[in-house]
């Protein structure tokens, strides 16, 4: 995996293991808090994880290399254009992220707003400050995606994003939205522009610049100590992909399945550092005739055969990957990104994996033998209807903070009757955000379920 997420703060000294070294800066901050807990206080994972952090310092480590500065339970805000703001509504990066730590989940409010670029973020009269939110949301983590709209001025205008760029960190540097420690920033780089023919003139030219952009933008954040994840290259990668399936809409605004294929990788290049994070795709390997398999994210009991057929029990361990939102076959370069079942030593003929009683795939005997993906299962259906709920409870939120009448709310007809009334229906909208979101808590049911081959007659 190329390393798309850099935050450089000295290398590690020989020796030391990279969990000493995590997140530094939160060190002075939270010792304190962490030695005030008392025999009758319940020390959460964040709380544990910030006081190993602490050791490290202690140790000697702490102007190393860190890693991601999310945490279990944190609370995260995105800012930026339109690539953030639409991350919003499609939520495949938000129920990966809530799916990282079941127990305890982080909770996130999408601030983005369409065409937002750092030197012109036009809002309504009147409308609540961008710091009056991130203290509502009591912010840990800001997630910021800019760029895009910027590299529209080409290469005369890159000194300029430099110092817009090192403005937008400053104006963040020791503010303590969440009330206790200094927010943390991450910085995202604008995707690759896509070649869709008559419709994306100047592919060359702009990809140029974009590149040259997100060189800049890596280049502050290096020199400001701040996490960058490169969007860039891995979207040029694919894009330029003889089996590419398309991204964009227009070239620079992501589809559907853009936002799929995207949150995947921005999910990765956030815990980079870990190796192999949690959230990886399901993989079950199974032996018909020695009857043994393993999983990834999956545990297997039972295996058992009989007249070409092939039962076991599957226990989920970790939430299902999100479907992909298209029907083509997908490159080469994402069928790892996918739930995959293995199954060798079938006899010949074509099999149909109907889990709890339900058909979901059928493939043939070498198909099985070399992977088949599997996105249809009840399980993967209630992954979908999680991530539905996670958009119901962005939508509730945009009802709150970013009304289609903000005339009656902020501006002018704000005392009129209707405008009067508004108020209240915010505050309903706002606390029903809430409870959509503590609903999110724990994710998917994760289950023990009945899976079986059986010869495909039809």
């Amino acid at each position: 995996m190329p390393h798309f997420f850099h935050e450089q703060v000295g290398q590690r000294p020989p020796g030391v293991p990279q969990w000493f070294v995590l997140l530094s800066r939160y060190t002075q901050r939270w010792l304190p808090r962490v030695l005030r807990v008392g025999a009758n206080q319940t020390m959460n994972t964040r709380t544990l994880a910030l006081m190993l952090i602490s050791l490290g310092f202690l140790l000697g480590a702490g102007t190393v290399r860190a890693g991601s500065p999310l945490l279990p339970g944190i609370r995260i805000a995105i800012v930026g254009n339109t690539f953030a703001d639409q991350l919003r509504s499609h939520g495949y990066l938000e129920t990966l992220l809530l799916q990282h730590w079941r127990e305890e989940p982080v909770s996130i409010r999408n601030l983005g707003w369409a065409g937002d670029m750092l030197s012109a973020r036009d809002r309504p009269t009147n409308f609540p400050t961008e710091e009056s939110t991130l203290r509502d949301h009591q912010t840990d983590v800001i997630i910021a995606c800019f760029g895009m709209g910027e590299s529209f001025d080409g290469e005369a205008g890159i000194e300029n994003f430099k110092s817009d760029l090192k403005a937008f960190i400053v104006s963040h540097r020791g503010k303590q939205y969440n009330g206790d420690s200094e927010v943390r920033l991450i910085l995202v780089s604008p995707i690759a522009y896509e070649d869709l023919g008559e419709l994306t003139p100047k592919v060359v030219e702009r990809n140029r610049d974009l590149q040259r952009y997100t060189e800049a933008m890596q280049k502050v954040a290096a020199a400001e100590k701040v996490p960058f994840v490169n969007l860039y290259e891995p979207t040029r990668a694919l894009m330029l992909d003889p089996d590419a399936i398309p991204l964009t809409t227009n070239g620079i605004h992501l589809n559907e399945y853009g936002y799929w294929v995207v949150s995947r990788i921005l999910y990765e290049g956030f815990f980079e550092d870990e190796g192999a994070p949690r959230g990886q795709p399901w993989q079950l390997k199974v032996d018909a005739a020695a009857k043994k398999g393993e999983g990834v994210g999956l545990s297997l009991s039972g295996i058992s055969s009989s007249h070409r057929e092939l039962s076991f029990r599957v226990t989920e361990e970790s939430s299902p990957s999100l479907p992909p939102p298209t029907q083509r076959e997908l490159p080469a370069s994402l069928n790892s990104r996918r739930d995959t079942v293995f199954v060798k030593n079938l006899q010949p003929g074509n099999y149909v994996l109907m889990v709890d009683g339900e058909r979901v795939v059928s493939a043939s005997h070498d198909e099985w033998a070399n992977g088949v993906a599997v996105d249809s299962s009840p399980a993967h259906r209630d992954g979908e209807a999680f991530r539905n709920a996670v958009n119901d409870k962005n939508l509730q939120f945009i009802y709150s903070w970013k009304a289609l009448n903000q005339v009656h709310i902020v501006g002018e007809r704000r005392n009129s009757p209707s405008g009067r009334a508004l108020p209240a229906e915010i505050v309903a909208f706002k606390e029903l955000a809430d409870q959509k979101d503590a609903a999110l808590e724990g994710g998917i049911e994760l289950k023990t379920r009945e899976w079986r081959l059986i010869p495909d007659t039809n």
